[in-house]
């Protein structure tokens, strides 16, 4: 252990910390379990954890659509709870910290027996973290398939089977929900903010989401392959957004009363798709944040089928 790790484990609590790694080390040596290949290497895990922290909103998601309780999560991003699609199907949760910073006195506290981390978890955070419990980074970045880290996170949990189901189910209602859709439609995800739209990725999880449904992205989101979305776009350069279809997120929850404001600009109302009744307000903490998993898919999936069904 080197000394900056030990130094934390002191602070903590010192004596209850280190009968607790003392502990899990003699588990590790005593019995065999299932192995997990993660980003810092591979994490034996034995049984199903029944105290799950998930600092990313993807691992909660992945949690709750097997069927687990998480202990502890992160607020969602632009928010201080966890989304509200998620919110009815979680009960009582530990908010643990934000996207960006986790606050590790209060996932200790919650004593858990494994942590669902996010793929850009710094290694100094994860060697702090994984003192606490068996903590599982996913290798796979947010611009590689989606169902990676849904696999993973399902393995860690020991839900393998309730992963793949879940995901098969997904893949036939995108299908049949297919089979409704002209093939070729361009459509494009637009997060909107005060500074001006800018346009998501296509190699994302929406993305993934509309290519596998037939539709096209724009230029601009085809381009974007290590940036998550665009700087905010000008009015004047709107028209690279366009197309026969526009998904227009927010992190508020009055998304529609943002749609009706960009219709007053000019340079928005004149947009193919806007004049052509085709623009769609839809959830940002789903469309353009961290969710990318089963639950969110499902989200996205009945947007997408009310867009489509009221043409």
């Amino acid at each position: 252990m080197n000394f900056t790790v030990f130094k934390y484990a002191r602070r903590l609590t010192g004596r209850l910390a280190l009968v607790g790694l003392i502990g899990m080390a003699s588990l590790g040596a005593a019995a065999e379990g299932r192995s997990v290949d993660t980003a810092f290497g591979k994490v034996t895990l034995e049984g199903t954890p029944t105290r799950v922290v998930a600092l990313s909103e993807n691992a909660l998601d992945v949690a709750v659509s097997v069927g687990a309780k998480p202990v502890g999560s992160v607020a969602t991003r632009g928010g201080n709870d966890i989304s509200a699609y998620l919110k009815d199907k979680v009960g009582d949760i530990k908010i643990v910290g934000t996207a960006r910073q986790t606050n590790l006195e209060s996932v200790f506290a919650l004593k858990p027996d494994l942590i669902l981390a996010p793929p850009d978890l710094a290694k100094n955070e994860y060697e702090k973290l994984s003192m606490i419990a068996p903590t599982i980074v996913p290798k796979a970045t947010s611009f590689q398939d989606w169902r990676i880290n849904v696999e993973l996170y399902g393995a860690a949990l020991g839900k393998e089977a309730e992963t793949g189901a879940s995901i098969n189910r997904i893949d036939n209602r995108i299908e049949a929900l297919k089979a409704h859709i002209t093939p070729g439609q361009v459509a494009s995800v637009v997060r909107w903010n005060p500074q001006g739209p800018g346009i998501m990725s296509a190699h994302l999880f929406v993305g993934q989401l509309l290519k596998q449904l037939g539709f096209k992205p724009t230029a601009m989101a085809e381009e974007l392959q290590s940036k998550p979305h665009s700087d905010p776009l000008s009015l004047e350069n709107l028209s690279r957004i366009d197309g026969d279809w526009l998904f227009l997120s927010t992190l508020n929850a009055d998304g529609e009363q943002a749609l009706q404001t960009a219709r007053q600009q000019p340079a928005f109302s004149r947009l193919r798709a806007v004049s052509e009744e085709r623009a769609v307000s839809v959830d940002g903490q789903i469309w353009s944040s961290g969710a990318s998993g089963p639950l969110a898919v499902n989200v996205i999936l009945d947007d997408v089928e009310k867009a489509v069904s009221a043409q």
